[in-house]
């Protein structure tokens, strides 16, 4: 397969798993397949919940912004990324999480408004950096392992003041780097967890490991352990993209982001190719804080391409 199928199965499957969560979050495991119970069948791309069919999320919305701002930037420029989100917030999106736009809102610089959040509440674990790092994790994936898990870190605390956010995000990139290269992200969990700061690794390591099960979760998986221990579960107790985010999506609860997380890796996995037509067809990303543009499939395969080539 070539990279630039997985680079686009990453990047669009992000979307698709967003969009195919949307109408289903906060709902309980198993309401995906009971209103679909055979995979393949018509109108899983849905809608509802004040979602459009095809509609992506704040998930998407973000990562977009962010991916855009590397490509304009040249690289990493953390106050035009903060600011990116500033804008977009401030144009009012369908949904934003509450500690996303706490942290945006607050009036404090780019620098300091995550930290002065996570020291006035001590909550600021949930999966808001890892829902929007595919676009990130593409790009920095060609700089290798070292640069593209501090990238990852550095990006996160931008909303997120808890460390436990950054390392999840950091082994997001890693996994997502491993597989963009044609490696099985599931065989890199280890070397992953070497690098990730040893206060956060057995907690990871938990949820990562390959008999741990969503039903184990001890938070919701708002959080981003649960998070991205029941994307990295999809992906290894399934054989195909559609059955990965069937998966996903079925766990319940923060679906779409669980929903997107999935996505990202079960597309660099098995490429853009086996992406089903009928999730990407409806597909659209509304960009509020970005002139009211709405991305679909062929913008968004274009996005892959550029944050690969890194222009």
């Amino acid at each position: 397969m070539e990279r630039t199928e997985r680079v686009v199965g990453a990047v669009v499957g992000s979307a698709v798993g967003d969009a195919l969560g949307a109408p289903f979050e906060f709902g309980p495991a198993g309401a995906f397949s009971a209103r679909f119970p055979k995979a393949g069948g018509q109108g899983e791309m849905c809608g509802g919940g004040g979602w459009g069919p095809g509609e992506a999320t704040d998930d998407t919305q973000m990562a977009v912004h962010l991916g855009e701002s590397l490509l304009e930037r040249g690289g990493l420029d953390l106050p035009d990324v903060f600011a990116r989100f500033q804008r977009w917030a401030a144009a009012e999106p369908k949904d934003i999480g509450l500690q996303t736009e706490q942290v945006l809102t607050n009036g404090m610089p780019w620098d300091l408004a995550a930290a002065f959040h996570f020291e006035s509440t001590r909550r600021a674990a949930g999966n808001g950096s890892l829902m929007r790092a595919t676009t990130s994790a593409v790009y920095f994936a060609r700089q290798g392992r070292e640069a593209s898990m501090d990238a990852a870190r550095r990006i996160a605390a931008l909303t997120h003041g808890d460390p436990a956010a950054w390392a999840g995000t950091a082994i997001y990139h890693e996994l997502l780097r491993v597989a963009l290269d044609g490696g099985d992200p599931l065989a890199a969990i280890g070397d992953a967890l070497a690098h990730v700061p040893a206060e956060h690794r057995e907690r990871y390591a938990v949820v990562l490991a390959p008999g741990w099960h969503p039903d184990q979760a001890t938070e919701f998986n708002g959080a981003v352990w649960p998070c991205l221990g029941s994307a990295v579960w999809a992906v290894r107790t399934t054989s195909g993209f559609e059955d990965a985010l069937r998966a996903a999506v079925d766990v319940g609860g923060d679906t779409d982001t669980v929903g997107a997380v999935t996505g990202g890796l079960a597309g660099a996995v098995y490429g853009s190719g086996a992406i089903p037509a009928g999730w990407t067809e409806p597909l659209h990303v509304p960009l509020p804080g970005a002139g009211d543009r709405v991305l679909r499939l062929p913008e968004l395969a274009d996005l892959a391409r550029r944050l690969d080539a890194g222009t």
